[in-house]
């Protein structure tokens, strides 16, 4: 299931670019210590780069400026092998495990921070930017004290989720729809849970994982998220339909009828400011009720939200949401969301991406 680095990735592509996703360094040594590999991808135009560091990686935490000293080489490494340095590079990883110092002084350099982090390496990565982009106002401010442009975004959406054929029909059993990372500890479970309980005649559609081996989640396994997801498949109204191709994805939104979000903003990673799941529901039509988010509190006819930061009344919320579906999304509701959403399509995204460098 595709992250905006991915869908940035098959659009610059389309647009003619060639694309190197450069992935995070090999820590399961399954490749030979400085091994690198370049390879075409199933999207023209987008090579995916592998690779494993040389030295250890422990250095990152213990011996930074080794550390940094040994990855510029290791970054030399990987330009020699693809016999050019990079035009631009986009980092989406403001970890600072492969900052953008490492690459030639000749790149543009471009930041995108998603999520929230009190790490002082969420800074550090922006060192030698160009430009920091992010998703949200309050992820910005941590940049405020360094000298380097940045601007607020907003997520983006793969045009096929727009949806052109909007229907007001209900389906005879309520269909709702959730996707993510359902291994996320910042899921607020018991209100999820308790919400799923009380509305037995309606179907809950989770598309995305909720088994460790095919997540991007490699930590310690969680008892209370384990427990979470066992919950989850014994209910009668739940149903599990795992990882799905974007387009796939795309279809299966545009045929429920509601979308939920529920997370609890104090442990949330992205603190309730954005996520890049809305959009995607916003462009089926279909009416969204979610947790706290702040980019869309001036914005309350196209996301339903509690005005607190807790989720106590969601379930409230959420039952009245349902039993006024027909209301809720109506033809010019669903509309002005779709229209909402096709603001944010990647390819626009780029061209203002593009204007901001400029």
């Amino acid at each position: 299931m595709f992250l905006s680095k991915h869908h940035y990735s098959v659009e610059l592509a389309k647009l003619g670019n060639k694309v190197y996703y450069i992935s995070g360094p090999d820590q399961n040594r399954i490749m030979k210590p400085g091994e690198v590999q370049v390879v075409e991808t199933s999207v023209p135009g987008v090579l995916l780069i592998s690779h494993r560091l040389n030295f250890p990686y422990i250095f990152k935490f213990k011996a930074r400026r080794l550390y940094d000293y040994l990855l510029k080489k290791h970054i030399k490494k990987i330009t020699s092998l693809i016999g050019r340095d990079f035009d631009v590079v986009w980092s989406f990883d403001f970890s600072n495990t492969i900052p953008l110092k490492a690459f030639s002084d000749k790149t543009v350099k471009i930041l995108t921070a998603a999520d929230d982090s009190d790490d002082i390496s969420a800074v550090k990565a922006a060192e030698t930017a160009d430009l920091i982009l992010s998703v949200a106002d309050e992820l910005l401010n941590k940049y405020s004290g360094i000298n380097i442009p940045t601007h607020n975004i907003g997520h983006g959406v793969a045009a096929y989720f727009l949806n052109d054929h909007i229907s007001q029909q209900v389906n005879e059993k309520k269909q709702v729809g959730l996707s993510g990372n359902f291994l996320r500890k910042d899921i607020d479970h018991k209100t999820l849970l308790s919400i799923i309980n009380e509305h037995q005649d309606v179907v809950f559609n989770f598309w995305g994982s909720v088994d460790y081996a095919e997540s991007n989640i490699s930590a310690e396994k969680n008892t209370e998220v384990l427990g979470f997801i066992s919950d989850l498949k014994v209910r009668s109204n739940v149903v599990l339909h795992g990882q799905l191709a974007p387009e796939a994805l795309a279809k299966a939104f545009k045929k429920v009828d509601c979308f939920l979000i529920c997370y609890d903003v104090e442990k949330d990673q992205s603190k309730g400011t954005n996520y890049h799941k809305i959009l995607e529901y916003l462009a089926s039509g279909k009416v969204v009720v979610s947790n706290y988010v702040s980019a869309y509190k001036h914005n309350p006819e196209l996301v339903l939200m509690p005005d607190e930061r807790h989720n106590e009344n969601l379930p409230i919320l959420f039952r009245e949401v349902l039993h006024n579906l027909y209301a809720n999304n109506s033809k010019e509701k669903q509309h002005n969301r779709v229209d909402f959403a096709r603001q944010f399509t990647y390819a626009s995204q780029i061209k203002k991406i593009e204007s901001l460098l400029a």
